[in-house]
């Protein structure tokens, strides 16, 4: 079975911020991961509270990125850049979950070395998301979900089209940021990109 994770992205979303999460979650997707950096520590926490509430309704696995305390005081999961895990290591043992971004092959094998549940390569595709930056590809993810043993996620520009290439890789399943964010229908969206990853 191919994974699907949701990462969020408010400032690009085309409805009530909420309401999205709601039509998302009620598709199903594997995990959604809360990624809202512009937010304070109080509003994050009020956030994810919120996130977190629906994602348990609808059975869906939640995360929060890069804030270990509000993920605590929420009983969420944790996902955290490659940089701040490593700092982090000692801090995070208590979280059952951890995900974690990475950009080479030695930060995913030392990753999962340090206790990590899952990563997110990227970015394999080009995206608005990373502007002038050049995608590290296809091959990318492939050399990573080979280098290690635990799931391996692509992220970056993935698109329906693109999902087959990313999956044929041997990548555990795509993480997708914008799209969900602002399509007109996420239901159906999430609900076709994981009937395609599990065809």
């Amino acid at each position: 079975m191919s994974m699907l994770f949701v990462i969020t992205s408010s400032k690009s979303c085309k409805e009530d911020f909420l309401t999205r999460i709601k039509r998302i979650a009620s598709a199903n997707p594997d995990r959604i991961i809360l990624r809202e950096k512009h937010l304070s520590q109080d509003d994050l926490l009020k956030l994810a509270i919120k996130c977190k509430e629906i994602c348990d309704k609808y059975s869906v696995a939640f995360s929060v990125n890069s804030n270990i305390e509000v993920a605590r005081k929420v009983n969420a999961d944790i996902h955290l850049p490659y940089k701040l895990f490593v700092e982090n290591n000692e801090n995070i043992k208590d979280f059952s979950t951890i995900g974690v971004s990475v950009h080479s092959i030695s930060e995913a094998e030392t990753a999962e070395m340090l206790g990590a549940s899952y990563l997110i390569a990227g970015h394999i595709f080009a995206t608005d998301c990373k502007k002038g930056l050049k995608p590290r590809g296809i091959e990318y993810l492939s050399d990573i979900s080979e280098a290690v043993k635990i799931p391996v996620l692509g992220i970056g520009g993935i698109s329906l089209e693109r999902l087959s290439s990313v999956l044929q890789t041997g990548a555990a399943g795509a993480c997708v940021m914008s799209h969900f964010m602002n399509c007109d229908n996420p239901e159906s969206e999430v609900s076709v990109f994981k009937k395609f990853a599990n065809d």
